[in-house]
């Protein structure tokens, strides 16, 4: 993040403390930001062209969606969540896009196949390269697309929410050997079922896709030893 000039343009309604917010959410759900990682006042007002006060805000509203931790005269850091908590947010997180995959099953257009089935063969390309930054946000853009499928503002909206708090350590577990080419394949199976209006077996590909078990789960652990 260091080093780099950007400008915000918030959208109309939207404060500066809000745009600032989406940025550096946006930063760390992509990996820029690690868990633990100071957040420098100072470096991003000067970074974005910004006075201090709307920086402190977006650290509070950050707060608010348990992104960030205060710690007084310490400052803002990115939150760093304990293995055991992160196995139960998965779990959350895989009941909560297992239900999008299921509305989406219900709901999906028609056209949403042809973009759905674009995304995933870009996906299968990046995998390919084993280039993880590029597969990891075209991954994303995979779960966005059936977020919207769903057609349930409010469930996708939590849904990020949460998919934000434990987007790093989703990077992780997409660095796990094989990992990859199990992605590719579930999302096949998740898209499929989609696409062939079967929302219970929407439902258990996309959580099983997302929850971590049996191999995933020891692999995941070791991670933090």
């Amino acid at each position: 993040m260091k080093n780099r000039q950007d400008s915000l343009a918030p959208s109309p309604g939207m404060t500066l403390a809000e745009c600032l917010r989406q940025k550096l959410e946006g930063a760390i759900a992509a990996g820029h930001l690690e868990p633990g990682s100071r957040l420098d006042e100072q470096e991003i007002a000067q970074r974005f062209g910004v006075s201090r006060t709307p920086v402190r805000e977006a650290f509070r509203l950050m707060a608010a969606n348990n992104l960030v931790e205060l710690r007084g005269r310490q400052g803002a850091t990115v939150r760093s969540i304990k293995a055991q908590a992160l196995i139960e947010m998965f779990q959350v997180m895989a009941e909560l896009e297992g239900l999008c995959a299921r509305l989406a099953a219900r709901r999906v257009s028609q056209a949403w196949g042809a973009e759905i089935g674009e995304i995933h063969q870009r996906l299968v390309t990046a995998g390919k390269t084993a280039d993880i930054d590029v597969f990891y946000d075209i991954n994303q853009e995979f779960h966005e697309a059936i977020y919207e499928a769903s057609r349930n503002a409010f469930l996708a909206d939590q849904t990020r929410k949460l998919r934000n708090q434990v987007a790093a350590y989703r990077r992780r577990v997409t660095r796990m050997p094989n990992r990859i080419a199990d992605t590719i394949r579930e999302h096949e199976a998740i898209m499929q079922a989609i696409l062939a209006h079967d929302p219970e077996r929407a439902h258990s590909a996309m959580r099983d896709h997302v929850n971590l078990l049996g191999d995933n789960l020891l692999d995941f652990l070791a991670a933090f030893e």
